[in-house]
């Protein structure tokens, strides 16, 4: 089953020592993707997110926008990697009756290539659009962070504002 997400996502990039499967340690660079609305609101959530998951330091080396607005959640166990997808939505101009070609990037998230195409067309399927799949690409993206709205049950208030 696929969910879709569009929001402003940021790439980011963090720097650690990470503790290999052999027990040594080593620099590593890793690329991550948030939603937020500003670059330092990214920052922001990367270190918090990343804070959880490294014991020692780290540093945000990289911070862009991501070239996609909308991103294909799986929530197969095996879907594990990123794939980046280019398709092109064919339109027909009703002046010059030319047909037109939109691309748009997404992100998808799938256990394998021929994953990624059938998650694609799973929900592409749905819609009455024209498209192609011009490309898809396997990202060295380690997760994606979304945005969770914070509780707003009662309980969470401060006592001065529960009625």
């Amino acid at each position: 089953m696929m969910r879709s997400r569009t929001a402003t996502w940021f790439e980011c990039k963090i720097r650690y020592e990470k503790t290999m499967e052999d027990g040594l340690q080593k620099k590593v660079t890793e690329a991550y993707v948030v939603d937020a609305l500003s670059f330092s609101e990214a920052e922001e959530r990367i270190i918090e997110e990343m804070s959880s998951y490294i014991s020692g330091e780290f540093t945000v080396t990289d911070i862009k926008k991501a070239p996609y607005g909308e991103i294909f959640f799986s929530d197969q166990e095996m879907a594990d990697s990123w794939y980046k997808a280019k398709l092109q939505f064919i339109t027909i101009d009703e002046k010059t009756e030319k047909e037109k070609r939109t691309s748009v990037n997404y992100l998808v998230q799938a256990g394998s290539f021929n994953g990624a195409v059938k998650n694609l067309e799973e929900v592409m399927g749905g819609t009455m659009i024209d498209y192609t799949i011009s490309s898809v690409a396997e990202t060295t993206l380690m997760d994606v962070f979304e945005h969770v709205a914070k509780s707003t049950k009662q309980e969470d208030k401060p006592e001065y504002e529960q009625q």
